[in-house]
């Protein structure tokens, strides 16, 4: 019909039914459900077990740009963790106890004891040993550079003087002084000992010793301790004016010095008595060196005479390091003013038997004056002073210089920046030698990072950093590693886990070591790892020959910053002398490279030895995934020492007996509490080790693994921040460079550590208000790591 106005507007039209836009759209339906619910499960499984890690905050460690826990972060070390990277752990113990060998440490013995290398003229070692390390692997090693304020010898003169009285024709009576004895002041020079004779050899003197040009009596002052300078006062002898005669040991040098300055005398002589060498002496029929293993009569032990016990480093910028254009202080306050030499036995004779007869004779005084080794020489001990006919003119010129210092660092970076564990060695000598003293431990640290370098050949990435430390100018004060710590001090608070040193790697067969009380179980196991060089059953290994037993830390090495002024848990580990090794000449033209070939570690086992337990003991805090330190070690030792104070106290000030008391208690309360902490928070690390060697978390359950991660850092951040929570950041009293509560060196000891010396010390100036308020402070930092472990 055709359309016209009349057509309706709505009509039914006949269609076709619609055809389906896609094919397969049941399919596609099916899919667009099935990707939406995988959506989901992603959430359910990836997202919301985000909320069950552990929190994050500022005491964890954490750098506060750090990503988030998402899936697509990698929030692990390595894809491998905690397994180690590239080679396993068992492959990485076996390259470090196999890699050693005493051809290797004989070649490093021979090069560093070839020649003089006394701080800050040792560049050509510096660089030497630079290009090792690097040659190894250790790509990364450089010169860190600090300009220090030290001396150098000039001039010395030590004489006997006897005066006789003249008349001439119209004058008066005059006195005149012939000269009885003038020391050498020099060792023997022997045939079968090429390093005694070389023309550039270092001289006998003292670093840090004043200036001056004295003429006195003298006086025997025994070992020129406090306390026998406490018993000289009570017998009433005359010190002041006068010249002190002291034997070298039980105490630190320097303080020895001190104390003679203190009590108005005006110079010091310093002597090796035969008295320290045990059995091994002439008087007992031993050949001295180089045809025996007794002492040579001629040596001579160097030394400073700095006061590290107050402030170790360069003199002239506590607490800062030293670099050129900084302020420089007065250094009068860690230095000592009058005069000092040290002499060997054999110039000693002449002034000691020109004593006998005068004054009290050592017999006479406490137990602590007897047994002096020179009897035998017709040497009575007697203490004078010398009538006013015999006087010693004693003479010490030394040159004051600020010059360069070179440390040696070399670092192999980990996967976990923040966590560093830092070897370390001085290389700087009083002599030409050094064999022992310090480069016994040169030669060992070059094995390590041999060792280490192998390692790095066979693809092994490390977990942690480990830095790699050659110190110069140990033997001064410190100031290598002190001047080091001091400008990297932010980033040592922050990332170090632990520093191992080693000094005198091998002077004989009797194993040593000091540490804080968390690094024991380390020591324990590193020894338990390495075969013992004097077996008496086959098979012994090191913590089977050795006792057992670990000392505290003092000072007189390069943990001395590390421990005491940055709280960085520290050890310090050697082979020494037994009672029955030939005697080692400390600090002595005969601490050679002969020596120690002839008597000290004739086969080289003790160096190699040494390498290895030290390289184990490196591997176990860089690759362990718990740092394996043991807190409750640390609370077990500090219940000790708040023990051994109380019977101090009691014994020193009985009148404030019941004061102390009380006082203790709340100490002891403080350290019930970290006891506790302590227990809990090694059973937590126990437990996520269990964890860790369990291994079985499926990979989709990634959310458990990072956890288990995450809980694991913040165990070992609690472990890396125990030591610090020692420090007092205002020091202790009259040594505010010391901030460790804990230990520190004694005030009259120097080179022997203190237990808690702030109260110790304030114990024996019977100081009640002192008293009071270090053990506020002490409570204080305990209950500071309590809190960080809990």
């Amino acid at each position: 019909m055709p359309l016209n106005e009349q057509t309706p507007l709505i009509t039914t039209v006949q269609v076709v039914p619609r055809q389906p836009r896609y094919r397969h759209s049941t399919l596609r339906r099916f899919c667009t459900i099935a990707l939406s619910t995988s959506l989901v499960v992603v959430v359910v499984l990836f997202l919301i077990p985000i909320n069950w890690l552990p929190h994050r905050s500022w005491h964890d460690g954490w750098d506060d740009d750090a990503q988030p826990f998402w899936p697509w972060s990698s929030p692990l070390p390595h894809k491998r963790w905690p397994a180690s990277q590239g080679i396993s752990y068992q492959e990485l113990q076996d390259i470090l106890l196999h890699t050693p060998n005493e051809a290797r440490a004989r070649e490093w013995s021979e090069y560093y004891a070839s020649g003089p290398h006394l701080a800050g003229k040792n560049l050509t070692q510096a660089l030497w040993t630079r290009e090792r390390w690097q040659q190894f692997g250790v790509s990364d090693s450089s010169i860190a550079t600090y300009h220090v304020y030290l001396n150098y010898p000039v001039d010395r003169r030590l004489a006997l003087l006897e005066s006789t009285s003249e008349k001439s024709e119209g004058r008066a009576a005059g006195t005149k002084y012939d000269i009885k004895y003038e020391c050498s002041m020099e060792e023997d020079i022997l045939e079968e000992d090429p390093t005694t004779g070389l023309d550039n050899r270092i001289p006998t003197f003292h670093g840090y010793s004043a200036n001056g040009d004295v003429t006195a009596q003298y006086v025997y002052v025994n070992f020129g301790t406090h306390w026998d300078f406490e018993d000289l006062v009570k017998a009433n002898v005359s010190l002041e004016g006068k010249i002190a005669i002291a034997k070298y040991g039980r105490g630190f040098r320097g303080l020895k010095v001190k104390e003679a300055q203190d009590r108005g005398m005006i110079g010091v002589v310093i002597y090796s008595d035969p008295q320290e060498d045990g059995d091994i002496t002439e008087k007992n029929g031993y050949k001295p060196y180089p045809s025996g293993p007794a002492r040579n009569p001629s040596s001579v032990q160097r030394g400073s005479v700095a006061l590290i016990s107050i402030a170790p480093g360069d003199p002239t910028t506590i607490g800062y390091p030293s670099k050129p254009g900084v302020p420089r202080q007065d250094p009068s306050d860690v230095l000592v003013s009058i005069p000092s030499v040290p002499i060997s036995y054999q110039d000693a004779l002449p002034l000691l038997r020109s004593l006998n007869g005068y004054g009290p004779s050592s017999s006479g005084f406490n137990e602590y004056w007897q047994g002096g080794g020179l009897d035998y020489h017709n040497i009575s001990y007697n203490i004078g002073p010398s009538p006013s006919s015999l006087k010693l003119h004693l003479v010490n010129q030394q040159e004051y210089v600020t010059t360069p210092i070179w440390n040696v660092i070399g670092i192999i970076n980990g996967t976990m920046a923040n966590e560093v564990v830092i070897l370390g060695n001085h290389r700087d000598a009083w002599v030409a030698g050094g064999a022992a003293d310090p480069n016994s431990g040169s030669a060992a640290l070059n094995e390590v990072i041999r060792s280490f370098g192998a390692a790095l050949e066979k693809g092994w990435k490390p977990l942690r950093t480990i830095v790699f430390a050659s110190w110069d100018g140990e033997e001064h004060g410190l100031l290598g590693s002190t001047e080091w710590v001091e400008e990297y001090l932010p980033w040592l608070s922050d990332a170090a886990v632990a520093y191992l040193n080693v000094d005198i790697g091998a002077s004989g067969p009797q194993f040593l070591a000091g540490a804080s009380p968390v690094l024991h179980k380390a020591i324990y196991e590193a020894t338990a790892l390495v075969q013992s060089p004097n077996q008496t059953v086959a098979g012994q290994t090191v913590r089977d020959t050795w006792s057992g037993q670990i000392g505290y830390l003092g000072s007189g090495s390069d943990f001395t910053a590390f421990q005491d002024f940055a709280g960085i848990s520290s050890l310090d580990i050697m082979f020494s002398t037994a009672p029955d090794s030939p005697v080692y000449h400390y600090h002595s033209n005969y601490d050679s490279f002969h020596w120690m070939d002839t008597y000290g570690d004739k086969g080289w086992h003790y160096h190699t030895t040494m390498s290895k337990i030290w390289a184990l003991l490196a591997a176990g805090l860089v690759e362990s995934p718990i740092i394996p330190f043991s807190a409750t070690k640390y609370a077990e030792r500090l219940a000790l020492y708040v023990q051994a104070i109380k019977d101090k106290a009691s014994k020193i000030d009985p009148l404030n007996s019941m004061v102390h008391q009380v006082a203790f208690h709340n100490l002891e309360l403080a350290v019930g509490r970290l006891e506790n902490a302590t227990l809990r928070f090694d059973l937590r690390a126990s437990s996520l080790n269990k964890q860790i060697k369990r291994r079985d978390i499926p990979w989709w359950k990634w959310w458990q693994r990072v956890k288990l991660f995450v809980e694991v850092k913040t165990v070992n951040t609690g472990y890396k921040h125990l030591e610090r929570q020692f420090l007092y950041e205002g020091g202790l009293d009259g040594r505010n460079w010391f901030k460790h509560v804990v230990y520190a060196p004694g005030r009259y000891t120097g080179y022997a550590g203190a237990t808690f010396p702030g109260l110790v010390e304030a114990i024996e100036d019977r100081n009640e208000t002192a008293v009071e308020r270090w053990v506020n402070i002490i409570e204080g930092r305990i209950d500071s790591v309590t809190a960080l472990l809990s």
